[in-house]
């Protein structure tokens, strides 16, 4: 599957939702975990870059979250892909973009600007 790097260096991030836990089966309840077995969680991020401001979701394994991630706290995001998927389900092509970080770390404690 295609992976593409994304450049937040001259972006502004905020987290716009909180962590969860990222769902592999609505009907289940079942977590998603990585190809290491560590459990997947899902954060929402506002993402401001050339006069543009989008909401993502992105996935992060548990392990990479850092410090308190509290609606409007400024972040940076280490090893940001994006990833084209689709499908077909009950005779409809659907089609979009993951995306998934290795980190998001909080920068309120340390009073720098979101990178």
């Amino acid at each position: 599957m295609r992976q593409i790097p994304v450049d937040t260096s001259a972006a502004t991030v905020m987290v716009a939702k909180p962590a969860q836990p990222k769902i592999r089966d609505r009907r289940t309840g079942e977590i998603a975990l990585d190809a290491d077995g560590v459990k997947l969680m899902t954060v929402d991020v506002m993402f401001a870059a050339n006069d543009d401001v989008e909401i993502l979701s992105i996935a992060v394994p548990e392990t990479g979250i850092s410090g308190d991630l509290a609606m409007g706290t400024p972040v940076a995001l280490t090893g940001l892909i994006a990833r084209p998927w689709e499908n077909e389900f009950n005779g409809q092509k659907r089609h979009g973009i993951a995306f998934r970080a290795v980190a998001v770390t909080s920068l309120a404690a340390s009073g720098a600007k979101a990178a």
